[in-house]
C-alpha cells in the first residue's frame, strides 16, 4: 500500500503530467453532465419510466454512456466520428489516392479535416433517424405537445449534430492536452459510468436470498476478476519474431569502423482486430430481428426468435462463427504483409533464416494466420461471455460486463492510459507502474516496421 501510495505522489509531483489528468478529469465531467441534460422539447420526468433500448440501439446508448434513452444532447455521442474514421479507414485500403494520402502528414491532415465534414454529413442522418425513435410509442408522451413536428426534428438535428461535434473537439483536446486516447476515454467512461448502478443491483438481487445469495455475489465477483485477467492477456497477447539489422560500415574504407548488426523483434497481436470484430458481429446478429413477424411458417418464425434471443444456443453459436470469420476479415484488412516485409528491406533488417522479400511476407503472413486463430477463439469466448452469465441469472446490466464489447473496449483504454502515465514516469527517473516489464497496451510499434490496432 505505500509503494502505491508513493507512485501516485510521484505522479502528482510531475508538473505536466498533473495538468494533463486535471485537464482530462475537466472535460469528463463537462461530457458527463451533458449527458443529462435532455434535448428541447422533451420532458425528462417522461423518460424515467422508460426501459433502455435493445438490439444495435443497445449498442448505441451503451457506447453513449445511456445518453441515448434519456434523450440527451449528447445522445449521439461519438459514433457518428468512428463511423467516419472507420469508412475512411477502409478507403484507403481500397483507394490508392487515400493509401497515399495516409503516409504524409499533409495527406493525414486532409483526411481529418475529410473525416469531420463526414462526421457531419453521418450525425445529421442519424439524428434525423433518432427524431423518428423518440416519435415511437415508447418516447411520443416525453415531447412537448406545443412543439410542432418540423420545429421538433429541426431543433433535434442541429442540437445533437453539435453536440456529436462537441464531444469530438473534447476527444481531440483530450487527446493533444490530456493523457490521450480521447475518444477512446470518452466511450470508456460512458460504459464504465454503468458499472457501480450494476454492482449495487446485483448484490442487492442477491442479498434477498440470504447468505447463500452472497456466496454466490462473491463467486461472480472471483469469475468477473478473472475474466478482466483474460482479456488483459488477449490485449496484450503478441508473437515476437526475432529481427536482425545489417551491419554497417562507418568511417573512409581504410579507417572504417564496423558495426555489428543489432537485434530486435516484431511484435505481432494475437488480437490486432481489436473490439471489431464483436461489432460487426453484433450488427450482423441484429439483422435477424427486422423480419420478426414477416413469416407465418412457425419453424421458420421459431427460427427467427431464437436468433433474436441472446441466450438461444442458436444465437451464441452463430455470433461465435461471426466473431471468428470477422477476425481473419478484419485482420486482413489492416494487415499488409507485404507492406511490411517491404519496410523491413529498406531499413536493411532481415529475419533470420528467411530470405528478403516475399518469402518475409509469406512467413509473417503464415505466422499471423497461425496466431489469430486462438485470439479469434479466445475473442468469440470473450463475446459469448455475457450471453452465458445472463443464463447463470446473473442482472442484465452486471452480465454485459462479463467480456463483450464493454470491458473490451475498458481493459484497452485503461491499459493504454497506464502506458501513457508510465511513460512520464520513466521520463522523468521515476519507476513505472510495475515492478517487472512495461505495460504495453495496445499501441506498440514494432521496430518501425508494424503498428497495432486500438479499438
Amino acid at each position: 500500500m505505500k509503494k502505491f501510495i508513493d507512485k501516485l505522489k510521484n505522479i502528482w509531483s510531475i508538473d505536466e503530467l498533473r495538468k494533463r489528468i486535471v485537464y482530462t478529469i475537466l472535460l469528463v465531467l463537462v461530457y458527463r453532465v451533458g449527458c443529462n441534460i435532455s434535448l428541447p422539447g422533451i420532458n425528462p420526468t417522461g423518460l424515467m419510466d422508460q426501459a433502455g433500448p435493445n438490439g444495435l440501439l443497445g449498442l448505441f446508448n451503451m457506447f453513449s454512456g445511456g445518453a441515448f434513452s434519456r434523450a440527451s444532447i449528447f445522445a449521439l455521442g461519438v459514433m457518428p466520428y468512428i463511423s467516419a474514421s472507420i469508412f475512411m479507414q477502409l478507403a484507403g485500403i481500397v483507394i490508392p489516392q487515400i493509401a497515399k494520402m495516409q503516409k504524409e502528414d499533409s495527406g493525414r491532415r486532409k483526411i481529418n479535416s475529410y473525416t469531420r465534414y463526414l462526421t457531419v454529413i453521418v450525425t445529421a442522418f442519424q439524428a434525423s433517424a433518432y427524431v423518428a425513435y423518440l416519435r415511437s410509442p415508447q418516447y411520443i408522451n416525453s415531447i412537448a405537445p406545443d412543439f410542432s413536428p418540423f420545429m421538433f426534428w429541426l431543433t433535434t438535428v442541429v442540437v445533437l449534430t453539435a453536440g456529436t461535434l462537441f464531444v469530438m473537439w473534447m476527444g481531440e483536446k483530450i487527446t493533444d492536452r490530456g493523457i490521450g486516447n480521447g475518444t477512446s476515454l470518452i466511450i470508456m467512461v460512458g460504459i464504465l459510468g454503468r458499472f457501480p448502478e450494476s454492482i449495487i443491483n446485483e448484490f442487492t438481487s442477491r442479498n434477498v436470498a440470504g447468505t447463500l445469495g452472497l456466496l454466490i455475489f462473491l463467486v461472480e465477483i472471483v469469475v468477473f476478476i478473472a475474466v478482466i485477467v483474460g482479456l488483459i492477456l488477449l490485449t496484450q497477447g503478441v508473437r515476437k519474431i526475432p529481427l536482425n539489422y545489417a551491419r554497417r560500415i562507418i568511417g573512409s574504407t581504410n579507417a572504417a569502423n564496423e558495426v555489428s548488426g543489432s537485434r530486435d523483434f516484431i511484435p505481432l497481436k494475437v488480437n490486432s482486430a481489436g473490439v471489431m470484430p464483436i461489432i460487426f458481429a453484433q450488427a450482423m446478429m441484429f439483422i435477424p430481428t427486422i423480419f420478426t413477424g414477416f413469416t407465418t411458417n412457425e419453424k421458420a418464425a421459431g427460427f427467427v426468435q431464437a436468433l433474436s434471443d441472446n441466450r438461444s444456443l442458436w444465437y451464441n453459436l452463430i455470433y461465435a462463427v461471426l466473431v471468428i470469420a470477422f477476425t481473419y476479415f478484419y485482420t486482413a484488412l489492416i494487415f499488409n504483409p507485404t507492406e511490411m516485409a517491404d519496410n523491413l528491406k529498406r531499413n536493411n533488417s532481415f529475419i533470420p533464416g528467411v530470405k528478403p522479400g516475399e518469402d518475409t511476407a509469406n512467413y509473417i503472413a503464415t505466422i499471423m494466420d497461425r496466431i489469430t486463430l486462438p485470439g479469434a477463439f479466445f475473442l468469440a469466448i470473450a463475446g459469448i461471455l455475457p450471453s452465458i452469465a445472463s443464463v447463470l441469472h446473473v442482472t442484465s446490466g452486471l452480465a454485459s460486463f462479463f467480456g463483450g464489447t464493454s470491458m473490451l473496449i475498458g481493459v484497452g483504454v485503461i491499459l493504454d492510459t497506464l502506458q501513457q502515465v508510465e511513460s512520464y514516469l520513466l521520463m522523468n527517473h521515476y519507476d513505472g507502474l510495475m515492478k517487472t516489464g512495461r505495460i504495453t497496451g495496445r499501441s506498440a510499434v514494432a521496430s518501425g516496421a508494424t503498428r497495432s490496432v486500438s479499438a
